[in-house]
């Protein structure tokens, strides 16, 4: 990808203004950086321009506005981010439904997605993991604080994501994937 159209200063907008509100758990970071780190490692893995778009919009649909979020996301960026946003979506609603089932569908979903959205989704758990095992490092058992799930159940879905990932195709950011959850495994002492 040699150079990046102005949709994607349009998304980078979009997603800014979509997620302004919001923080990463337990840190205060302001939201965009994720987005930001997402559509890094997805052009870093050679992603397209709709890859890149699309991981800047992964998470509007599930924590701004849903299916209506998702149909805007559509009118302004076209049908191929579109469905890269709704490939990496795990909830529609407000409150989200329980945590263990939501995951375990998604992770059933994981195992058919085409090419472009399985780099947006695994760049996403990327960058996700990789937090999860800089702050383990960092402060220890507290990391896991900010979740809702115990850190058996997390690492059990990260490694679920990695088998589904595989049998979806797998890839460089699937290997990376794998060796960020074994670190978070030594650093729990697994």
């Amino acid at each position: 990808m040699p150079t990046l159209s102005r949709r994607v200063d349009d998304a980078f907008a979009y997603a800014h203004e979509a997620h302004a509100a919001q923080t990463r758990k337990g840190s205060g970071v302001p939201y965009i950086a994720h987005l930001m780190g997402v559509a890094s490692i997805v052009i870093d893995d050679g992603g397209t321009e709709e890859e890149a778009i699309a991981a800047l919009l992964h998470d509007a649909a599930e924590d701004c506005g849903g299916r209506a979020r998702l149909e805007d996301i559509r009118g302004r960026f076209g049908d191929a981010v579109a469905k890269i946003v709704e490939d990496c979506t795990d909830a529609w609603t407000e409150p989200k439904p329980d945590w263990m089932e939501r995951k375990r569908q998604y992770v059933a979903h994981a195992r058919t997605l085409p090419p472009s959205s399985l780099r947006v989704s695994a760049a996403d758990k990327v960058h996700n993991a990789y937090a999860i095992l800089r702050d383990a490092r960092n402060t220890g058992e507290r990391v896991w604080e900010r979740f809702s799930a115990s850190p058996d159940d997390i690492v059990a879905y990260y490694q679920a994501l990695v088998r589904a990932y595989r049998e979806a195709g797998g890839g460089h950011l699937v290997d990376e994937l794998d060796r960020i959850v074994r670190a978070i495994e030594r650093e729990m002492g697994y």
